[in-house]
C-alpha cells in the first residue's frame, strides 16, 4: 500500500536532519541503506501479523555512508511480512484500519516536523 501525495515525498533535506526526525518517530534507518538509497522503517508487530511502514529516500547530493547525504524523500509504503519470503506490498493484501491510520499520522507528524525544521 502507497500512501500517495502524502507531502513528505516533495521534502529535500540534509541526512542528519532527516535522520533525527525519523528517529523521533520511532523508524529506524538499521540496515536499509546503501550510499545513494535510505529506507526508514516502523514495524508493527500484531495477532493479525508483522507490519511495515517504509519511507524511503535517495540522495541528490553526497554519500549516505559518510552522513554527509542531502536526501530527496520519496513516497511512504506499508507492507506485511511473511516468513520466510519477505514483505509484500501488493494491492491484494490486507492492512488492519489501525496501523493504517497510525501510518497516516505518523507520516504526517514526520512532515510536519521536517517542514517546522527546514522553514
Amino acid at each position: 500500500m502507497v500512501f500517495d501525495n502524502s507531502g513528505i515525498e516533495n521534502i529535500v533535506a540534509d541526512q542528519n536532519v532527516i535522520q533525527h526526525v525519523m528517529n523521533k518517530h520511532g523508524l529506524n534507518l538499521g540496515g536499509h541503506w546503501d550510499y545513494e538509497r535510505v529506507t526508514y522503517d516502523l514495524k508493527y508487530q500484531i495477532e493479525e501479523g508483522v507490519y511495515y511502514l517504509r519511507i524511503p529516500g535517495y540522495a541528490v547530493e553526497g554519500d549516505v555512508g559518510a552522513r554527509n547525504a542531502t536526501i530527496q524523500m520519496m513516497d511512504p509504503y506499508l507492507g506485511k511480512h511473511y516468513y520466510p519470503t519477505g514483505i509484500e506490498y501488493g494491492e491484494d493484501e490486507y492492512f488492519p484500519p489501525a496501523v493504517v491510520e497510525h501510518c497516516k499520522r505518523t507520516i504526517i507528524s514526520i512532515s510536519n516536523d521536517l517542514r517546522e525544521i527546514l522553514a
